[in-house]
């Protein structure tokens, strides 16, 4: 065994790294993370991971590679107890399992079982070496990587994300023979494509990221490197007077792409910053990875930052030739912009019919037309102008039709919004066009105004309520049509922009500007969106019992949940609330058992002076509660239940309320029904009790 010290165990880095052709950049990270926690976890089984041991990933476009410190040679030896044949089992197969395991029948052990006491023999297994067990491990971390679509190279049968090339398998200064994806383990790497000085033979594990950066102008570090770039970014920004905007997704990318990245300024013709800046920062982001840079106001500047991969003393030829790739991009889209506006949108609108939606929904032009019926539906249900909300809708797929949003896909109803300007279409109008997307994702911005919160609402509950109809669910995972992120638009208009209007007469209106031959699948909708609700509020710092006790209630209006939310919340707090959770929850259990509960009860019928004096106090009570029910003051009314506690918990300490005398159960069980219905017309308490 090998040895640190005597008598340990060595102990020592572990570093395993692939060498690649460039590895696909906007999985890079997720693919080495996966890596670190495969082979982590691999080796942690095997025993091989010393107390403290620590593990770390590196990245670059052309490596995949992990480092783990405090691992073993050789793992601890185990203790193992082996089961064998019952104490009643026949001498010959007590005999053979003894001798199986080199020892004399009378030297068995015993050990209970579930199945009874059986013969049990201990024995001492050898810990896991590293060396016969790393190669496999690899192989089996990498073939577990979430890997789409796999590639093959050259005459073998091996497979990856992109070619191997190099393997490095090294504990501490010693290579760990072994072979993986045809390759044999050493200790040779390459650094950077051109900053390099050709291969870099590895002293030992530890030495790996520096050696990287020192002989092969490689940041290794996925992390560390991104940091950097950042840093250079804002420095080169700050240099500009300008700022990037939003570059957090983009530089995730540009991480993925360089190894060792330096930032140098372009620009551009100011005469392209006449197109919209959305087309501009959208082909520089998306098709050259560049960072468009914006003035003091978020206006697009003539200028963009690149991320290079060489660090050269005089940057001229690399930005002289970025600037000549972009240049013929942001023709293109001048090219599209002026083409686009030579038609008008509403002229478009009649080319929708060409364009199949769905099979059994139709086109988009059928879409829309329904879509301009609910919309002004919804409007007036807002009280907003129904006209420029149905023209919104009208005209709101019509830019798909165009040729900037058939290049860039992503500024469907942002180039609408432009369009309908240079039509002469009113401010609203165009406004409600590019709103009615909105929220694209979490987080996004909301509709601005009543008319954009009419076509969204539109757009959303169209798509709901036509793919339930015709049995488009999600299912699982999938979800081809985008039917959460819709219903959780839903949600989020109706909620934060405090809309007050029922989901049901929503879902309602959306079924009615179908063809008759869809189903009405009114309450799948209804469901589905009241499930989203619960992820939006536990997001939001909800509790599961606060959610439960509000989303159990049949909820008309989403924008009233979080007052209902916050009252239960601060119902809560008050001492009263366990006992009265509880007493909820009992009541719910009579009414439940008694089946049919009486409508009304007659006061004079209670003769014990516990249910007179909880009658009294309820009778005190119920013209605040409805008065703070009525003006929405949740929390005031539920405050007024705290005085039901002592005469409740009276109540049920004296009160039988299943009396021989049918009359007085039944009165009884009405004014339990009538106490439960005012206690649980905000939430439902009994979910509050533990």
């Amino acid at each position: 065994m090998a040895k640190n010290g005597a008598g340990a165990p060595r102990v020592e880095t572990l570093l395993v790294e692939l060498l690649t052709e460039e590895l696909p950049p906007a999985s890079l990270e997720a693919l080495a993370c996966a890596f670190r926690d495969n082979l982590t976890n691999d080796l942690e089984s095997a025993g091989l991971r010393g107390t403290g041991s620590a593990a770390r990933y590196f990245a670059t476009p052309r490596r995949l590679a992990v480092s783990i410190t405090r691992v073993l040679a050789v793992a601890p030896d185990m203790r193992e107890k082996v089961q064998g044949p019952s104490l009643n089992a026949p001498p010959e197969a007590v005999a053979g399992f003894a001798r199986k395991h080199g020892l004399a029948p009378e030297a068995l052990s015993q050990a209970e079982t579930t199945r009874g006491f059986v013969y049990a023999v201990e024995r001492t297994v050898p810990g896991a070496r590293l060396a016969d067990m790393l190669a496999p491990k690899v192989a089996a971390a990498l073939a577990a990587l979430p890997i789409p679509k796999m590639m093959r190279w050259g005459d073998g049968d091996a497979q990856f994300v992109r070619p191997v090339h190099a393997l490095v398998m090294l504990h501490g200064a010693k290579v760990v023979p072994g072979s993986v994806l045809g390759l044999e383990a050493g200790r040779r790497t390459r650094g950077h494509r051109f900053l390099s000085k050709g291969w870099i033979t590895l002293r030992d594990a530890d030495a790996y990221e520096a050696q990287l950066r020192e002989q092969g102008a490689v940041l290794a570090d996925f992390e560390a490197r991104r940091l950097e770039i950042e840093r250079l970014l804002q420095a080169e920004a700050g240099a500009q007077r300008a700022t990037l905007g939003e570059y957090r997704d983009l530089l995730a990318e540009v991480t993925a792409l360089v190894e060792q990245p330096s930032v140098y300024v372009g620009a551009f013709d100011k005469a392209y910053l006449a197109i919209p800046h959305e087309c501009l920062t959208l082909t520089m982001r998306q098709n050259q990875k560049y960072f468009p840079l914006f003035d003091a106001r978020g206006a697009l500047l003539p200028k963009f930052l690149i991320v290079s991969n060489m660090r050269v003393a005089d940057p001229r030829q690399i930005v002289g030739g970025n600037e000549r790739v972009v240049r013929p991009r942001l023709e293109d889209a001048r090219f599209f912009f002026d083409q686009d506006r030579r038609q008008r949108l509403e002229e478009r609108v009649p080319q929708l019919a060409r364009v199949v939606f769905h099979h059994k929904l139709g086109s988009q032009l059928d879409r829309v037309q329904r879509m301009k019926i609910l919309a002004g539906i919804i409007a007036r249900s807002l009280g907003a102008d129904d006209r420029p909300a149905e023209r919104a809708a009208e005209l709101a797929k019509a830019d798909l039709l165009t040729g900037m949003v058939g290049e860039f896909p992503e500024l469907q109803g942002v180039m609408g919004r432009y369009y309908a300007l240079h039509d002469g279409e009113p401010p609203e109008v165009a406004e409600a066009i590019e709103a009615h997307y909105r929220p694209r994702f979490a987080g996004d911005q909301l509709p601005q105004s009543m008319v954009g919160c009419a076509v969204a609402l539109a757009d959303k509950l169209y798509l709901l309520a036509g793919f339930f109809g015709v049995g488009q669910q999600p299912t699982g995972e999938k979800d081809p049509y985008g039917l959460r992120r819709a219903a959780l638009g839903v949600i989020r208009i109706l909620v934060e922009r405090a809309l007050p209007v029922s989901l049901h007469d929503l879902v309602s209106a959306a079924y009615r500007v179908l063809p008759k031959d869809i189903s009405q699948a009114h309450d799948e909708v209804e469901v589905f969106v009241r499930e989203r609700m619960r992820g939006y509020l536990a997001e939001r710092g909800y509790g599961a019992h606060e959610i439960e006790a509000v989303l159990s209630r049949m909820f008309v209006r989403l924008d009233q949940v979080p007052r209902q939310l916050e009252a239960v919340r601060a119902f809560s707090q008050l001492p009263e609330a366990p006992s009265l959770a509880a007493a909820n929850k009992r009541i719910a259990n009579i009414l439940r058992q008694a089946g049919d509960v009486p409508t009304d009860f007659d006061p004079g019928l209670f003769s014990q002076s516990e249910e007179q004096a909880l009658a009294g106090a309820f009778a005190a009570i119920q013209p605040e509660f409805e008065r703070a029910y009525k003006a929405g003051e949740y929390t005031e009314a539920l405050r007024t239940l705290a005085a039901l506690k002592s005469p409740v918990d009276a109540f049920f300490d004296k009160v039988l309320v299943m009396d021989k005398d049918e009359r007085v159960k039944l009165n009884r069980i009405g004014f339990l029904g009538r106490l439960h219905a005012t206690m649980n017309r905000i939430a439902d308490l009994s979910k509050l009790a533990t």
